[in-house]
């Protein structure tokens, strides 16, 4: 039994990487001048890879720690590289959303009339190397993905983007490849110091015990690229100049999808695979972490430009993923990652409701709305809903992510959740008060009086985006379910990695509850953990499960006598 034993039937997670690749290639072949039919086939091609994000949704073991679906073939023999995918609860949804934004994107940049069919091809590819960077379990491979994902998007804000597009891709292109070099170092020295030779193979590196000082630097080299993509407080600067200069399907990808795969990096290779430097990193990260909620909300109130505030919001928000990963809970991890999802399909529906009004009037600046749900009611109410949701209101999906990242980290590291807090208290001051500005109020500049309303394919973007909004607000279940196994085995992971180290890490009681003792032996053998370990990390799971089994004994013999009085008092009575 191994990370790795699913083995795939069918290659279902290569048709989603290489299919919107494949759509690319026949839009390239499709003619210049009908560009519907370029825009066509590129729906067809998302749309297909979505309904293949459906079924792998629907397929996926619930009651499986480990990695799915696994596809692995040797790809570079001298240097023992693999051409290796496979699917687990983190990766699942990052796979899910790519797939569900993608279609959205297209239909949603009507507005774009010149190169259209460049346009589309960009988006595809995009799309597909962004699938790879999800799936990808070899560490070359990923690599590999992760810088590809930087090309579609650099053309995407350079040639259809706004006001000083060129100057803001440049920016974007030239922090992320400094991160990206980061990335490279430790991935080869992660390989070339794995046990066995030279290896990229995720469960080799996974079983590799590092000295610590090698630890240490290959998990900051890991995380500090992670990080350069987040972005975290400092290394955010690039972000809010990509989002006002990228075009509306551009912005909606950086919030929705790029994002995430910084997170998301942090998740299944900086914490797994270097436990007791990510141990000892945890006050760093989680104080880099609040201050990114606080500061950046800070910075979203004095913003004039609503696409502008939309991307601080977007920063501070990203602050509690980061919270929630390091506060390594189940609950803390489970909410980081419903957030991730969350994040994505919020922040990415605010940007598509500022470029469609930038398509009417080709601004963003705050003091040209003003009373505009006079004449745009449809498009008033959708922008309250995302907004809503961006506050964290109960019945829609943030409240979910936020409050399990702020309890997650709450019951281990008190004084951070508290500080954080006040960005959800921020979030409500500058969102309420963009919302004021924009919509309420005298409709008093002429060139607004005969703006139109959302168009049919407007709303068509808009409408699942609020109903998926909605179903994860009232019952987010089926995520979680889907989440919560791949989350205790990281937690275990880490538990056993550390056990008798300097490092050692045991998560609290009130998070971790839920796992039994089986549990936890299956994941200690699917990881295949050190027997001395094993038995130190099982220890204490079974004296955790006799203490619990002892007080809820002592609490029904309670509740017996109490009972037993209760009758004998009324006895008395009569």
């Amino acid at each position: 039994m191994t990370l790795f034993a699913d083995t795939a039937s069918w290659p279902l997670l290569s048709f989603i990487v290489f299919f919107p690749l494949v759509g690319a290639i026949v839009v390239a072949f499709a003619p210049r001048s009908r560009s519907e039919t370029a825009r066509t086939i590129g729906l067809v091609f998302t749309g297909v890879t979505f309904g293949l994000t459906i079924y792998l949704m629907i397929v996926f073991a619930t009651n499986h720690g480990g990695f799915q679906w696994v596809e692995s073939r040797s790809w570079i023999p001298a240097i023992n590289v693999h051409y290796q995918l496979a699917v687990d609860g983190f990766s699942l949804f990052m796979v899910a959303l790519t797939g569900f934004l993608f279609p959205l994107m297209l239909i949603g940049s009507r507005h774009i009339t010149k190169r259209v069919k460049h346009f589309t091809i960009w988006l595809l590819i995009l799309e597909g190397t962004q699938m790879g960077v999800f799936l990808a379990t070899d560490l070359f491979m990923f690599f590999v993905f992760w810088e590809l994902t930087l090309v579609p998007i650099y053309f995407l804000i350079a040639y259809w983007g706004g006001e000083n597009r060129r100057n803001a891709a440049r920016k974007f292109f030239i922090y992320t490849v400094f991160g990206s070099a980061f990335l490279l170092a430790a991935i080869v020295g992660a390989g070339v110091l794995s046990e066995g030779g030279i290896s990229f193979d995720y469960e080799n590196i996974f079983n590799t015990e590092y000295s610590m000082a090698a630890e240490r630097l290959l998990f900051w080299g890991f995380t500090i690229a992670f990080l350069f993509k987040v972005p975290i407080v400092p290394l955010h600067t690039w972000l809010p100049d990509a989002h006002t200069a990228a075009p509306t399907a551009g912005s909606a990808d950086l919030a929705g999808v790029l994002l995430k795969i910084g997170a998301y990096g942090l998740l299944q290779f900086s914490l797994p695979l270097f436990p007791r430097a990510a141990v000892e990193a945890v006050p760093i990260l989680l104080t880099l972490a609040v201050i990114g909620i606080v500061y950046t909300a800070l910075v979203a109130i004095r913003q004039k430009d609503a696409k502008r505030l939309i991307a601080y919001t977007s920063i501070s928000h990203l602050g509690f993923i980061i919270m929630g990963i390091f506060a390594i809970t189940s609950t803390g991890i489970e909410g980081g990652v419903m957030q991730m999802l969350n994040h994505g399909i919020v922040t990415a529906g605010l940007f598509f409701l500022i470029g469609f009004f930038y398509d009417r009037r080709h601004t963003h600046k705050i003091s040209e709305f003003g009373g505009i749900k006079a004449v745009m009611p449809k498009y008033a109410a959708f922008f309250m809903v995302f907004m809503l949701a961006s506050m964290g209101v109960p019945g829609l999906n943030s409240f979910v992510g936020e409050m399990l990242t702020l309890f997650g980290t709450f019951v281990v590291h008190r004084w951070w959740a508290i500080v954080a807090v006040t960005g959800i208290v921020l979030v409500a001051i500058y969102m309420l008060w963009l919302y004021q500005r924009m919509f309420n109020g005298p409709l008093d500049n002429p060139k607004n009086m005969s703006l139109k309303d959302l168009r049919p394919h407007e709303v068509f973007v808009m409408v699942p985006m609020v109903v998926v909004m909605l179903f994860l607000g009232i019952y987010p279940k089926p995520v979680l379910d889907r989440i919560g196994p791949t989350a205790d085995r990281l937690v275990v992971t880490i538990e056993a990695k550390t056990a008798d180290t300097p490092q050692q890490y045991i998560e609290p009681a009130e998070t971790a509850s839920g796992r039994d003792v089986a549990f936890v032996a299956d994941v200690l053998r699917l990881i295949d953990a050190d027997d001395a370990k094993s038995r130190a990390v099982l220890e204490r799971y079974q004296e955790r499960e006799r203490i619990e089994a002892l007080a809820q004994t002592a609490g029904d013999s309670d509740g017996h006598d109490h009972d037993h009085d209760h009758d004998h008092g009324e006895g008395n009575g009569e």
